[in-house]
């Protein structure tokens, strides 16, 4: 009898890129997983559109402007606890997830983060590689935890900065690198916790893509 495939609930805020590799991922069968639900804080958010296309449930957790944090954390933890996943895949989701929501998937919530971590944390992390003048950057998956971009590295990917480039220029390319990565990353995230964990799974994997020309 075959393992039972791994159930995702993706969590994404905009036009659902990252999201749109996973599908592709597993419907190659790169990715032994299935997207039980994907769920969003914007109503108006494309990835709604394509996972209903997928024929995917899709929710809506609106935060209103002023609205209660906590509580909106909490029936947006209990909305994705509802569809009983073995991650949390954030794909693009554009809020700070709170302590309560990490604790209760601890360990099981996945981010991308377009820069090389340790380095350029936080927001625009494209926008920070071109300020600070470096020749590569890239894009890294991680398992988030309280901090911000301070999680577990699981793999990363290396994207060179080109003369000319600006921030919509340098993050498109950063885009592709993890459309790539990611859906890798969360197959052998998913494969290694249904096993006894490898002694080197901790490191970071250096994943280098080919690169558009």
């Amino acid at each position: 009898m075959s393992a039972p495939r791994s159930r995702l609930v993706v969590l994404a805020s905009g036009r659902g890129s990252n999201f749109v590799a996973l599908l592709e991922a597993i419907r190659r069968g790169t990715l032994q997983a299935d997207v039980v639900a994907l769920l969003s804080d914007r109503p108006g958010a494309h990835a709604l559109e394509r996972a209903a296309e997928a024929g995917i449930a899709t929710e809506v957790v609106p935060l209103e402007r002023g609205g209660d944090r906590d509580a909106w954390s909490a029936t947006l933890a209990a909305r994705v606890a509802a569809h009983a996943p073995d991650a949390v895949v954030l794909a693009g989701f554009m809020r700070v997830l709170a302590p309560s929501f990490i604790d209760r998937f601890e360990g099981r919530i996945l981010n991308v983060h377009p820069a090389l971590l340790p380095s350029f944390k936080g927001h625009d992390g494209p926008a920070q590689a071109l300020a600070a003048g470096v020749t590569i950057t890239g894009c890294t998956v991680h398992v988030v935890d309280r901090g911000v971009d301070t999680g577990r590295i699981l793999a990363q990917a290396a994207v060179p900065v080109l003369p000319g480039d600006d921030v919509a220029r340098l993050h498109a390319r950063i885009q592709v690198a993890e459309h790539l990565l990611f859906p890798a990353a969360i197959a052998d995230f998913l494969a290694t916790t249904r096993r006894p964990v490898d002694p080197g799974f901790d490191a970071a994997r250096l994943v280098s893509p080919p690169l558009p020309g």
